[in-house]
């Protein structure tokens, strides 16, 4: 289990973490969002033992990772802005991981370096940055990670190298009992993969929850009236509420049950309960469907 408790950190008189907590269960994917800005890189670069923090705990299963080696050497990290020693090529890498890295997994390495196809030869520099992505992600994997920290791993992939990167995470998941902690704004790509999310503004945590507990708690509703009299709904709690000509719609977080008992109590001549996807969710969540939201989003 990866803990994060009361982490606070400040850069001179920004803050950038206040108070922040977030609970990854062992052998769970936990998927970080939030807009540019929320505080997921710094959150990061703390899981990972970059940065100190000002006050708070950062664990993996009872251990500060700060300055703790045993840790550090059970831990695989994908950044967002990758980086290779300037000449190295993959073997030339693979053998500098071998040495600081106890369980490297030389059969692994070989086999999914033939299977994403890269040249072992050539020089990582010379890669795109898709490519590079997958070099970084053969190497890491080949740690046998206990814990993988990913940030925007997907970024510059294609669809089928996304599906391989995919498929070996969740099996080390399911076999290894790995943790995972991805941070993304491809939410569609995260609605398929996680078990849990968490969703950061400002640097605190404004909600973590199951996935499918969450999908059950937010529901969007299209509800329409004979008359035009103007209603409160004031048992409910409402995220979003805007008029489609003579069809309201609602973005309700309440229980499915509740809202549907509240709703036919007015006696509607339409009233739909649809599902909400993941962007969606965030959208409404962060306070409604704003132009800067949605530009990280589409």
């Amino acid at each position: 289990m990866i803990q994060v408790k009361g982490l606070c950190k400040s850069f001179d008189d920004f803050t950038a973490l206040s108070d922040l907590n977030v609970h990854v269960e062992t052998g769970s994917i936990y998927g970080l969002i939030g807009v540019n800005g929320s505080g997921k890189t710094t959150l990061i670069k703390h899981l990972t033992g970059v940065y100190m923090p000002d006050a708070g705990q950062i664990e993996y299963d009872g251990e500060d990772i700060y300055e703790n080696i045993g840790v550090k050497e059970r831990l695989g990290y994908i950044p967002d802005d990758l980086y290779f020693f300037n000449s190295y090529n993959i073997r030339d890498m693979a053998s500098f991981y071998r040495k600081i890295y106890p369980r490297w997994n030389e059969p692994r390495y070989q086999a999914m370096l033939q299977e994403f196809g890269l040249s072992e030869r050539r020089k990582i520099s010379k890669f795109s940055k898709g490519m590079q992505k997958q070099a970084a992600f053969i190497l890491t994997m080949s740690i046998m990670p206990d814990y993988l920290i990913l940030d925007e791993p997907i970024d510059g992939l294609d669809p089928l190298i996304r599906k391989k990167v995919w498929r070996y995470v969740v099996s080390d998941v399911a076999e290894r009992q790995m943790t995972v902690l991805v941070s993304s704004h491809n939410l569609r790509e995260m609605e398929g993969i996680c078990d849990y999310i968490g969703i950061l503004s400002g640097g605190r945590m404004m909600i973590e929850r199951d996935l499918e507990e969450l999908k059950t708690d937010i529901h969007k509703v299209q509800i329409a009236f004979k008359d035009q009299q103007d209603r409160s709904f004031s048992d409910l709690n409402i995220l979003h509420r805007e008029k489609r000509g003579s069809v309201e719609l609602l973005i309700v977080r309440d229980s499915g049950d509740h809202v549907k008992s509240v709703l036919k109590k007015e006696d509607p001549a339409v009233l739909d309960m649809l599902p909400l996807s993941l962007e969606e969710i965030f959208i409404y969540e962060m306070g409604g469907e704003s132009s800067e939201i949605q530009s990280i989003l589409f």
